[in-house]
């Protein structure tokens, strides 16, 4: 946990009773095991070696861990993906093929259909794009924002920050992120091949120096 730079308390004030060392673990195991925060909790409490191997004198209310995932920064995450990333590769050869995709998701449990039928449609909204070692299927960088976003828009910056991470010889997208902008980045800026379907409109292809 040094590594990555969080302490183990948040405040000189903190109770003490859990670190955030053991509250980061116990997060990042119930997404392993995409629980919600009652049924994950429930379930540690039956995982004695769990708890042994955390050393929890006694395991946190499902509140505690949802408190501690609200404040705790983004920026300790980022820091334990990184090194989480390291574990993967020894050495600085590039990656044969990075394969880059976005989607969408509604922030909440319920489904469209129910929200449609109670009348409460979700506003909220995450747009997350991923980059992709396709050899070692190992998630080698993201980006998340809370508005509808074009693919193109996340993919500049995800090209970058993904490139300098770990290089790649090759980036595959779909046709959604088909732009000059996007092909000259990769070819000229990054010195990789790109491989993305060209887009076209009444069946007319759309030119470019590097499409």
């Amino acid at each position: 946990m040094k590594a990555i730079r969080i302490t183990p308390y948040s405040c000189k004030y903190s109770k003490k009773i859990y670190t955030q060392y053991q509250l980061l673990v116990l997060i990042l195991f119930k997404d392993y095991r995409n629980q919600h925060y009652r049924d994950f909790i429930e379930d540690i409490g039956d995982m004695a070696s769990i708890q042994e191997e955390l050393d929890l004198s006694a395991v946190p209310h499902f509140t505690t861990l949802q408190k501690f995932f609200s404040r705790i920064k983004t920026l300790y995450l980022r820091y334990a993906f990184r090194k989480t990333l390291n574990l993967f590769y020894s050495d600085d050869d590039p990656i044969p093929i990075t394969a880059i995709d976005s989607s969408g998701f509604t922030s909440g449990y319920s489904s469209y259909y129910y929200s449609v039928r109670t009348g409460k449609i979700r506003k909220h909204f995450l747009k997350t794009s991923i980059s992709v070692d396709t050899d070692q299927r190992v998630i080698t960088k993201f980006i998340a924002s809370k508005s509808r976003v074009h693919d193109t828009r996340h993919a500049h910056r995800l090209l970058r920050q993904c490139h300098k991470i770990r290089k790649s010889d090759c980036y595959v997208m779909d046709k959604g992120y088909d732009s000059e902008t996007i092909h000259r980045l990769i070819r000229q800026d990054l010195h990789a091949d790109a491989i993305i379907p060209i887009r076209s409109w009444n069946n007319e292809f759309v030119g470019g120096t590097y499409r």
